[in-house]
């Protein structure tokens, strides 16, 4: 299989965090009857074009249906276990680093998916932040710089890398 350089980056979940989602997912499948049920008895109340409950039932349902697409999607493409370990920056490691106007500034983090950030204490930074996208594939006592948000250019240099056990 040739890499075209799209992939997706893996998502690396501990057992209990892919639990959860998987019970999250399966939570708002058996709730489907419910919403449509609930839309039917909104729709029979008259005029849809002033009909606000139906209109808010409809939106949530759009909003439960692009969540289940994204737990199956995530779900289905997931490592579950521990991250392997890294020698360079990526996905599912835990990474330390200083900021060099101030090295006495350290910062510890996750970079990965959002979805793992309830399961652990870790601030989880995503790899397609400015920060997550300057640092991957780093290797420690490496010097990276990323534009922040503000637009200031910040050089950070790798401390130190582990993978996530969470």
């Amino acid at each position: 299989m040739s890499s075209n350089g799209n992939e997706a980056p893996t998502t690396w979940l501990s057992q209990d965090a892919y639990d959860r989602l998987q019970a999250e997912l399966n939570e708002h499948i058996a709730n489907r009857p419910a919403l449509a049920a609930e839309i039917n008895a909104r729709r029979e109340e008259g005029d849809l074009r002033e009909n606000g409950g139906y209109h808010a039932a409809r939106e949530e349902q759009g909003k439960v249906e692009g969540r289940i697409r994204y737990l199956q999607e995530l779900l289905r493409t997931a490592k579950v276990g521990e991250a392997p370990a890294a020698d360079k920056v990526a996905p599912g490691t835990v990474v330390t680093i200083h900021f060099d106007d101030d090295p006495a500034d350290t910062e510890t983090f996750l970079l990965g998916s959002r979805e793992i950030a309830s399961t652990t204490d870790l601030t989880v930074y995503s790899p397609e932040s400015a920060l997550g996208q300057a640092i991957l594939n780093a290797r420690t006592g490496q010097t990276v710089t990323y534009t922040a948000p503000s637009g200031a250019d910040i050089k950070v240099t790798i401390v130190s890398l582990e993978p996530f056990g969470g």
